[in-house]
């Protein structure tokens, strides 16, 4: 019965019997959040593997053992309980502010290196007010030679200084983000890093690297904010004599073709006088500025010849060179079955049509007038599904497209050129002659019609579709 009298003893079972039982539940409590994944299990396994034991040895010196808190044993422990008390309280406070902050909230805007400068200062400010609680230790002077050595280092410093602390305010404005697209200081391109000291700028031919300073000192664009169309602009020139509202038609057309046109939205081209138009181009992003205004160049080349209309003053077209047409006949002769008398209808009533590549030959659900023979280059041919296409097959010289034309019905699939391409254009009513005199044509045809809608439905059906949707059958 002394023996229980004695305070100490409760204290030996409670430190014996408390801490095992508070350990088993902070083992399953990390269970638990480590399976979900939750950022809270770092606080929870710091208090179980190290708060709670350091806590435990603390009181079974101090209240168990009764040892005198003067001792330097009883001082160390209590110095290692408080560091780590700091920690899983800094601990505890950034897993409840920043590490389920939401997109856009003022928690996920500030950078990670302001974090981590503040939880250093309360570290030193915590381990300075506990020095002095527990050793009696006087850190006023200590603070006030940490301030001077600061301001000193500061002067000395201020010009490096100032670039880091411009730094630190455009990290947390966050005025773009990685992938973003800037023109500043005459650089223009893509942001693929962003630290404390500069930005790197991927311009396409290397890498810029702007100080923050001289970002934060000066204006510049983010194109790719808001997000949506980006505009890119352009003039091109043709003669007085062509009708200015075919030629604003053919800008337009071809503009609308392009594949990073922007979803829903439309271009413009204007009539400037003298011959001149301005034309804008909606596109997906910035990043595809140059490529877009490329392409839209080349393609326009391709089909202002088409139409008969000159390009930069210029109408020429080489393949309306004599004999062009006599050797495209070589090629697609044979698939005619062309005899002498027709020979001489189709040389009087075609003609030939080049495409660059990319653009769209034929595309789907429309009434074809004519059919397109393929002389030199490759056709891809694809069918349209929810806003995309899946190609299925490619079309080689001598084969055709556009060959609905012989049954009066709209085109099953989209063709495409695959590369600079070269067409024979037969018109309907020359391929209404052609049938009469050779019927083994007109099977030939119906055979390809059949065979491109099976191809078509059997694409369709692999990309999980329902092909009566589309309009096939």
């Amino acid at each position: 019965m002394d023996l229980f009298q004695e305070g100490w003893i409760w204290w030996a079972i409670a430190i014996a019997v408390g801490v095992p039982i508070i350990l088993v539940i902070l083992t399953e409590v990390l269970g638990a959040l480590t399976r979900r994944g939750s950022p809270a299990a770092k606080p929870v396994r710091l208090l179980r593997n190290w708060v709670v034991p350091v806590a435990a040895l603390f009181a079974l010196l101090v209240f168990a053992f009764r040892a005198d808190v003067e001792n330097a044993w009883p001082r160390v422990v209590a110095t290692v309980l408080g560091f780590l008390l700091i920690l899983l309280v800094l601990s505890a406070f950034n897993v409840a502010l920043f590490s389920n902050a939401k997109e856009g909230s003022w928690q996920e805007r500030i950078p990670t290196i302001f974090v981590e400068l503040a939880r250093l200062v309360l570290v030193v400010v915590g381990l300075a007010l506990l020095f002095q609680w527990v050793w009696n230790a006087d850190v006023g002077g200590l603070i006030a030679a940490l301030g001077v050595t600061s301001i000193v280092i500061g002067l000395a410093l201020q010009n490096a200084v100032g670039g880091v602390i411009s730094g630190l305010l455009l990290l947390f404005e966050q005025p773009f983000k990685i992938g973003d697209y800037l023109d500043a200081a005459g650089v223009q391109g893509r942001v693929i890093e962003v630290n404390w000291r500069a930005c790197h700028i991927d311009t396409g031919s290397g890498i810029q690297i702007i100080p923050n300073s001289t970002l934060s000192g000066a204006s510049f664009t983010n194109l790719s904010q808001p997000v949506g169309a980006v505009h890119v602009g352009s003039t091109v020139a043709f003669t007085t004599d062509d009708p200015p509202h075919e030629v604003i038609a053919l800008l337009i057309e071809v503009a609308d073709s392009l594949p990073m046109r922007a979803d829903g939205e439309r271009a413009s081209a204007d009539y400037l006088g003298a011959g001149k138009y301005s034309v804008s181009l909606p596109i997906n992003g910035p990043q595809f500025g140059q490529q877009a205004l490329s392409l839209y160049l080349a393609w326009l080349w391709y089909a202002a010849r088409r139409r008969g209309l000159a390009l930069d003053g210029d109408a020429t077209d080489p393949i309306a060179e004599p004999g062009r047409l006599e050797k495209a006949l070589e090629v697609v002769g044979p698939t005619l079955h062309l005899g002498a008398a027709e020979r001489e209808l189709v040389l009087s009533t075609s003609r030939l049509e080049r495409y660059g590549m990319g653009e769209i030959v034929q595309s789907e659900g429309v009434l074809p007038h004519d059919i397109r023979f393929i002389v030199d280059g490759h056709v891809r041919l694809a069918v349209d599904a929810g806003g995309g296409r899946i190609e299925f097959a490619t079309a080689e010289p001598g084969d055709y497209v556009g060959q609905t034309a012989l049954t009066r019905e709209k085109t099953l699939t989209t063709a495409i050129a695959a590369d600079v391409l070269t067409v024979l254009v037969v018109p309907l009513e020359t391929l209404d002659e052609l049938v009469r005199t050779r019927p083994l044509l007109a099977d030939e045809i119906g055979q390809s019609i059949e065979l491109k809608r099976k191809l078509a439905a059997e694409a369709l059906a692999e990309a999980g579709i329902v092909r009566g949707t589309l309009g096939l059958y």
